[in-house]
């Protein structure tokens, strides 16, 4: 049986949150004397002189009513990688006590962030056609494991891991399971955050990177049960989304449509991008993907790597990556800069030719 209590850090289960003044005082006032801001405003246009609502409640039911969630069971972070980490720090004793369960390859963030938390680690490695490998987690899993960090989408690959996979550990694992979606605009999965009733255990997390072309922002998205969501408003810092981009990101969530034509269109390049590399020699398998870019293997990923920054364009090479051997990671990008990178991996191999004398 699931229960949050139990999971949760002996000292924050003890830990009073900070509490801001804008946590204090919740109304209309004219004359606020409370904060120690600058009274005579700031330096730019738009005047940035308060601090910003600590929960970002505008911005958390404008989401609530484009992903049918209650805003309540919404957190923002500073990146995904901020509730990462305070899942870590909320349930993670550190120094061996606590493990979490990582399935590689996969987001190197659940690693590092692990790492700095010294929370210990545990690896079940996906199958060779990139999925859950059932029996090694349950293997893997004992009374001191917290976490199990699942990418679906997943980073690298591009596949969406089985649904049903899924549903079995939510069903069987009585910690924390965090279902990373940070690419599921792109995929036919649909989404688990409309299990969040059925789940007390699960975390869902989004982002507004990667579909919204919202990356300079850094706004992630934590969708829990509110028990969970308490837990992270509890741990996190008053003020970590500025006001500037609680502005920025609440006029582009005006524009669903518009990004809903975006991925339509990255969609339908990601198919085409595909298509082309399956044609070049050096391309020795193309993987299926659900997200806004491409896991191909090579004959030479580091040599193509190379060749490609001479030119600048810029991939990633995850060939040293466990089951990557070979792969160069490729983002879908517009029309042009899928045919300039076809017609640069086209010339690859006449680069080793040995011109014919005169």
């Amino acid at each position: 049986m699931f229960n949050l209590e139990s999971l949760l850090r002996e000292n924050i289960k003890r830990l009073v949150p900070y509490s801001s003044a804008r946590d204090e005082f919740k109304g209309q006032a004219s004359v606020f004397l409370d904060a120690n801001e600058n009274a005579f405003g700031s330096p730019l246009p738009v005047n940035y002189n308060r601090y910003p609502d600590p929960m970002q409640w505008p911005l958390k039911y404008k989401l609530a009513e484009i992903k049918g969630v209650p805003p309540q069971n919404i957190f923002l972070g500073n990146g995904s990688d901020e509730p990462i980490d305070l899942l870590y720090r909320a349930f993670c004793n550190p120094g061996g006590r606590d493990n979490v369960v990582l399935c590689p390859p996969t987001y190197g963030m659940y690693e590092v962030s692990a790492h700095i938390n010294d929370v210990t680690i545990r690896k079940v490695s996906l199958t060779p056609d990139f999925q859950l490998d059932l029996e090694g987690l349950q293997q893997a899993v004992d009374e001191n494991t917290k976490l199990v960090f699942i990418c679906s989408p997943n980073n690298p690959t591009g596949n969406s891991i089985n649904r049903s996979d899924i549903e079995l550990l939510l069903n069987n694992f009585d910690g924390i399971v965090v279902i990373d979606e940070a690419y599921i605009n792109f995929s036919r999965q649909k989404s688990f955050i409309q299990e969040l009733t059925e789940y007390p255990n699960l975390v869902v997390l989004q982002t507004l990177s990667k579909a919204w072309g919202l990356a300079g922002l850094r706004v992630g998205m934590a969708f829990a049960g509110e028990d969970i969501i308490n837990v992270f408003n509890k741990v996190k810092p008053p003020y970590n989304i500025s006001q500037a981009t609680q502005e920025l990101a609440l006029q582009a969530l005006d524009n669903v449509a518009r990004v809903n034509e975006w991925i339509r269109d990255i969609v339908i390049e990601r198919d085409l991008l595909s298509a082309g590399l399956e044609q070049l020699p050096q391309v020795l398998n193309v993987y299926p993907s659900d997200a806004n870019f491409i896991l191909v293997q090579t004959t030479d990923a580091k040599g193509i790597y190379q060749y490609l920054t001479e030119r600048g364009i810029v991939v990633r090479d995850r060939s040293k990556v466990e089951l990557c051997m070979g792969c160069l990671r490729i983002t879908v990008g517009t029309p042009e800069e899928n045919v300039q990178l076809l017609d640069a991996l086209k010339t690859f191999n006449l680069k080793t030719e040995t011109p014919v004398s005169a």
